[in-house]
């Protein structure tokens, strides 16, 4: 059994990138825990009860995990869209004692080339938490983010994949954990939507040769002797 990590900018970030690896861990016996940086509303001008949607929020989070079979969810509520308010060792700070009190021996984080800066900041914030010679970490991979990695522009660092996670078994679980966060989803052709989630994961698997799969960059890797 192994533990593994997703650190994420925004609650659904983790169905979105990587939940349908996450799900196949979990029925692996792998214990998965999920870290939340952002609270994922508090931008939304035109909210008018921002603190019942983010409680809702909450809730659709830990629904969505029960789905994926997640053994924890951890929150740190920051201002949504907005970490770049803060100093950037504070955000490494955070998510290193997550890191230091789960021990993961994988973490699944945004590409830092993505075009939302609450996304940029977590994975750069990641990078410093998993340093290999201040954390158990053997493995960081970086996960496309719909509606992000895609609305990047020239002049960023493009997301390259490097490995492929089949997800074929694992896909309806995926779909029903986004279908937890019945405030996020969108119809189609809106990148967060079911049709776009699942045209996705067979795009990626028809790179990778399989029915279904999610694509990662390797930010760091250790093989076991």
């Amino acid at each position: 059994m192994s533990t593994v990590l997703a650190v994420v900018a925004h609650p659904d970030d983790e169905v979105i990138g990587p939940g349908g690896t996450l799900a196949k861990h979990a029925k692996a016996g792998d214990e998965v825990h999920v870290l939340i940086l952002a609270d994922g509303k508090t931008s939304r001008a035109d909210d008018p009860a921002p603190e019942a949607s983010a409680a809702a929020s909450a809730q659709e989070a830990a629904d969505s995990a029960a789905v994926l079979g997640t053994a924890a969810v951890h929150r740190l509520d920051l201002a949504d869209n907005q970490l770049d308010t803060y100093p950037l060792l504070a955000l490494a700070q955070q998510v290193s004692a997550v890191v230091e009190r789960v021990a993961p021996h994988t973490v699944y984080t945004h590409h830092s080339g993505d075009l939302n800066v609450d996304h940029e900041l977590t994975a750069r914030a990641c990078m410093i938490a998993c340093r290999p010679h201040v954390s158990p970490v053997r493995w960081l991979l970086g996960f496309s983010t719909l509606s992000a990695t895609d609305a990047g522009y020239a002049g960023r660092a493009p997301f390259v994949p490097a490995v492929y996670s089949d997800i074929t078994d694992s896909l309806d679980r995926k779909l029903d954990a986004m279908r937890a966060y019945a405030s996020e989803l969108r119809d189609f052709p809106h990148p967060r939507s079911l049709k776009a989630i699942t045209a996705q994961a067979e795009l990626f698997g028809a790179h990778a040769g399989t029915a279904a799969a999610e694509a990662f960059s390797v930010l760091r890797g250790t093989w076991q002797p």
